[in-house]
């Protein structure tokens, strides 16, 4: 008999699962990727109008887990998605709670919420297991979108464009590089939702799994070593972001190959966004999982893009 993948309390009203508060750690103080702090390092984000180094998007993912768990039970480790729009950063020490509302009957999808303690919304979206046959946050958030006009810092980068394939390996104490620059093990010691299912064999498949948050790393890591050719040094963020496993669960010291495709461009008054989507496929070829990551560049991080902008367009920006 597998152990409970959740000792976590949750909350359950007529229509929702709600977790408990939470104050999750942050673990990216030390990133680096273009040669420089990224927005996680006290200093540099606060150049950039934040009050400190934020909590990185996926850690929130973790508090969802215990609640998809609890709704769909094993499936939710097979098949489970969550697709989320970052709302407002969060900063080490608040406490943010995940809230789940539950599927309408002969649905397999649902709303998500995290807010914090003064009611603000950190992220939303949707939840999900297997096929919906409904549009994901994201893929309809995506069905909106106005392409980037007046690019600067991606002026190059173009739709379509697919990376070469990567070999990835998660191990307990394997170095993640300076993108991420801690281990699994150092992970789960902090982790607002551990679970005996990603430490040993004692869950449904016999090995341990990888949580949904360190899934993010996994796809990530070796990113720099088939960049975009965007214009830098500058800061990004992530923006939005959809995992969704497709035969899951994913295991610890599992070779897997991931592909990188650029499936859309767009912008905001701070921001240039590339939209890249993850295509992670084990030994035999066969799609396990995907990840749309939306990765937003803070236009002000570029030093000369003011001049640039005007070199390229005539005139400064609105």
């Amino acid at each position: 008999m597998a152990a409970n993948a959740f000792e976590t309390e949750i909350t359950e009203t007529a229509e929702s699962l709600i977790g408990p508060w939470r104050r999750p750690g942050q673990m990216l103080q030390a990133q680096t990727y273009d040669a420089h702090a990224s927005i996680h390092d006290d200093a540099t984000a606060q150049k950039l109008g934040f009050k400190g180094g934020t909590i990185e998007g996926p850690t929130h993912f973790s508090q969802f887990a215990p609640l998809g768990a609890r709704l769909w039970g094993q499936a939710w480790f097979e098949s489970g998605c969550l697709s989320a729009h970052y709302r407002s950063v969060c900063y080490e020490g608040e406490e943010v709670q995940a809230i789940l509302s539950k599927p309408l009957p002969g649905t397999s999808q649902c709303q998500i919420q995290m807010v914090k303690r003064d009611g603000t919304e950190v992220l939303r979206g949707t939840a999900s297991v297997g096929e919906p046959h409904a549009a994901t946050a994201l893929e309809a958030r995506l069905a909106e979108l106005k392409p980037l006009a007046d690019p600067v810092i991606l002026r190059d980068v173009k739709v379509a464009r697919t990376g070469k394939r990567q070999t990835v390996r998660m191990a307990f104490d394997q170095a993640m590089g300076d993108l991420y620059p801690f281990s699994l093990r150092q992970k789960l010691a902090v982790i607002t939702e551990n679970s005996p299912y990603y430490s040993g064999a004692d869950n449904p498949w016999g090995r341990p799994v990888i949580p949904m948050e360190m899934l993010s790393v996994l796809f990530q890591y070796r990113s720099k070593d088939d960049p975009l050719p965007a214009k830098g040094p500058a800061v990004g963020l992530f923006a939005d972001q959809e995992i969704r496993l497709v035969k899951g669960p994913l295991f610890v010291d599992e070779d897997y190959e991931v592909e990188r495709e650029v499936v859309a461009l767009s912008g905001s008054r701070r921001t240039e966004s590339a939209w890249a989507k993850t295509r992670v496929f084990d030994k035999t070829g066969a799609v396990v999982a995907t990840m749309l990551l939306n990765m937003a560049t803070l236009k002000d991080s570029y030093a000369p893009y003011e001049e640039e902008y005007q070199r390229l367009y005539g005139a400064g920006r609105n």
